[in-house]
This record gives C-alpha cells, structure tokens and sequence, in this order.
C-alpha cells in the first residue's frame, strides 16, 4: 500500500511493532539510509525471498527504495507471503523530507 510520506513516518514512529525495511543495494544504503531501518536488497532475488522468510509477518514494515518503484514491487511480493501490513513510502527517499543518517 502506496502511503505518504507524513503517515509513513508516522506510522513506523507510533508502532512499537514497526519495522522500517531499505530494499535498496548495499552501494545505494551506503549512501544514506532513513534512522532505524534494516536492508535486504530486492535485486538479490530468491535471496531476498528468503530473508523476508525469516522475519515477523505480524509486525508491520514500513518499506522504501530510492524512488518508490522496487519498494512498492517488495510489498507486493510480501503481501503474496502473507504480510499483512507492508506499507511503501511514495516518491522513495528521493522525495523524502525527514531524517537519513550513515549506516552503522
């Protein structure tokens, strides 16, 4: 589910289940990240399946990539492994207007 910016933020804020979730690659991470978030890179394929595989499908993910496009194909993909709530952030961290910080 395509949400804004504002309830994305929110929402990853406010839930104490939430999970902020960089599909991006590991060069595109290196770059910058959203504060808290953990990387699987979708371009890794059966990879990637299988790290979704191994997390939580009741908390809820609050998804990004650098535009939009591969986070919103990764909730899609999630939604198809049952998870229930999987929200991707519009516009990427291109357009996104709050807090990134260095990876650790």
């Amino acid at each position: 589910m395509n949400i804004s910016q504002e309830q994305w933020w929110q929402g990853a804020q406010d839930n104490e289940n939430a999970v902020i979730l960089d599909v991006r690659t590991e060069g595109e991470w290196n770059e910058g990240i959203i504060p808290g978030a953990i990387n699987i890179d979708i371009y890794k394929g059966q990879g990637f399946i299988y790290k979704l595989d191994e997390l939580d499908k009741s908390k809820k993910y609050y998804v990004y990539c650098r535009s939009g496009a591969r986070s919103g194909q990764a909730c899609n993909i999630m939604q198809q492994m049952g998870f229930e709530n999987a929200f991707n952030l519009s516009g990427g961290i291109m357009e996104w207007n709050g807090p990134v910080v260095s990876p650790e």
